[in-house]
């Protein structure tokens, strides 16, 4: 068995480093949708302590300066927006490892706490590494619409003097700081995933599953939805075609993800889903009590992503300013808006309120936000956060029993659909007349007007695109897994748990 794992992270890491920048070339979008990109979504020169950002994390480091400009000092990063991004890079971390490995376990069965530990953190540590082998370089450097190249691979090139762009002009921060920050987002994305199938996947075949599905899915989408040139790229409508066309596919377009909307909770929840389908329902499903063995430590776990998220999406502005101020008031309301209406929703529908519910809730309004949360004001949080929990609660405890699907922990019933949710909000709550900030125009130094039409048009396409790649991905890399290792471990080892049979040890001992 243990010579097939290693053979399978072999052939993915030589898959991985010979990715080209041309996967997906021939679907390439022609450039002349270049100009509805400008109308949905304008782009603005901004003033460094006052720049409202393009699209969530789309950085680049920071291009040479046009000719006239080349004798310009180069731009110094400022200790306090480092200070900022490197607390929010441990916030992030905070969420996974304690916080979402907490959150899962304490959902499932005594028997498989700690395998749902073991999974997070051993997740965590195996993106990270792939990150920097790879990742990073194929997310944020320039190839094509689609995916990045291999420019950077193992870090190449970057040290500690090295700078990456923000969101304002002349405004920089530590490129290692942002590999770091970004690093946190590629580990957790997968770890969402392994809630929709816990208690009965092999430990090896989710660690190869997770290495297919971050090569070919999350790091697509990285790139399509965030890379860009940087600000410092754009002085006028020519060098701003040149930014466009060197841009990610989505971010060219003109979609909005502040914080991972798309890249992280579509694309997690729509894996979990496909998931849960592929490898099947758990034995006495619907039949045997499956209750969370521990809500107190869900409720930790929750508390722990609620705090851990203020990073997540605060720190998605990459500067210390009013916006990330925004973005963390944003975040805080929305998810006390949510908690709200889904207590509220239960007490009416089930007649008490439950911890359950309320945790729920909570983690529906952060993922709904998050898209948002640099974009729209306050008002425009809470209706999203009142509005994302009964959705989602529906799908929850009605669309899922429909369809016979058994996603255990609800990561497609929370994460995808709180995020097509969240995603589309955006579209609507970022006009500046319903108090959204709207989106600078870098060349008309001004916020652009808000044309409803075209930026719900590229929402869209960023939310279809998200479920396409992941829906695909998925299947295949969970099809590649079970025919060289097996996906599910035996009826016996689930029957037993997870904990003894897969890692020799438990969780608790009384």
């Amino acid at each position: 068995m243990m010579k097939k794992i290693l053979s399978i992270f072999a052939l993915v890491t030589a898959l991985g480093l010979g990715f080209t920048a041309n996967t997906f070339a021939e679907d390439a979008a022609p450039m002349a949708d270049v100009a509805a990109v400008v109308d949905a979504a304008p782009v603005a020169e901004m003033a460094p302590a006052e720049a409202a950002p393009v699209a969530a994390e789309a950085v680049a480091v920071t291009e040479a300066a046009p000719a006239e400009a080349a004798a310009a000092p180069a731009p110094v990063p400022n200790k306090g927006d480092t200070a900022w991004m490197l607390i929010s890079t441990v916030l992030v971390t905070l969420m996974v490892i304690p916080g979402l490995a907490l959150f899962y376990g304490g959902l499932v069965r005594q028997k498989n706490m700690l395998s749902v530990l073991m999974q997070t953190f051993m997740i965590f540590s195996l993106m990270g590494v792939l990150w920097a082998i790879y990742g990073y370089s194929v997310a944020f450097t320039g190839g094509n619409p689609f995916v990045g190249g291999f420019g950077k691979a193992f870090l190449a090139g970057i040290t500690p003097d090295s700078i990456a762009a923000t969101f304002s002009k002349g405004v920089v921060i530590p490129e290692l700081v942002f590999v770091a920050f970004q690093l946190t987002f590629a580990a957790i994305t997968p770890a969402l995933i392994i809630g929709a199938f816990a208690e009965r996947m092999k430990f090896s075949a989710i660690l190869a599953f997770m290495v297919l599905w971050f090569t070919f899915a999350y790091l697509p989408m990285a790139h399509m939805v965030w890379y860009w040139d940087g600000p410092d790229a754009i002085n006028d409508a020519k060098s701003l075609e040149t930014v466009l066309a060197n841009a990610g596919w989505l971010w060219a377009k003109g979609a909005l993800d502040f914080a991972g909307g798309t890249v992280v909770h579509i694309n997690a929840g729509v894996a979990g889903l496909v998931g849960a389908i592929m490898v099947g329902k758990r034995i006495g499903y619907g039949k045997e009590s499956m209750a969370p063995h521990s809500l107190t430590l869900t409720m930790v776990g929750a508390a722990l992503l609620w705090v851990g998220w203020f990073g997540f999406n605060a720190g998605s502005n990459l500067e210390a300013n009013g916006y990330a101020a925004l973005a963390m008031v944003n975040t805080m309301i929305a998810a006390g808006a949510a908690t709200l209406s889904w207590a509220f929703a239960e007490w009416f529908l089930k007649g008490k309120p439950s911890m359950l519910g309320a945790a729920s809730g909570a983690v529906a309004g952060l993922v709904a936000i998050t898209p948002a949360c640099g974009f729209v004001g306050p008002m425009g949080a809470i209706i999203i956060g009142l509005l994302v929990s009964p959705i989602c609660y529906f799908f929850v405890a009605k669309i899922k029993y429909m369809m016979g699907y058994d996603d255990a922990l609800d990561v497609f019933g929370v994460h995808a659909v709180g995020g097509i949710f969240g995603a589309l909000a955006t579209g609507v709550f970022v006009n500046p007349a319903l108090g959204g900030m709207g989106v600078y125009d870098y060349v008309a130094n001004a916020v652009g007007e808000y044309n409803f039409a075209a930026q719900m048009t590229a929402q869209v396409y960023a939310v279809v695109t998200a479920i396409v790649v992941s829906a695909v991905v998925s299947f295949i890399a969970f099809k590649i897994v079970d025919v060289v290792i097996g996906l599910r471990v035996s009826e016996e080892s689930e029957r037993e748990g997870l904990d003894t049979t897969e890692h020799g040890e438990r969780a608790y001992h009384s």
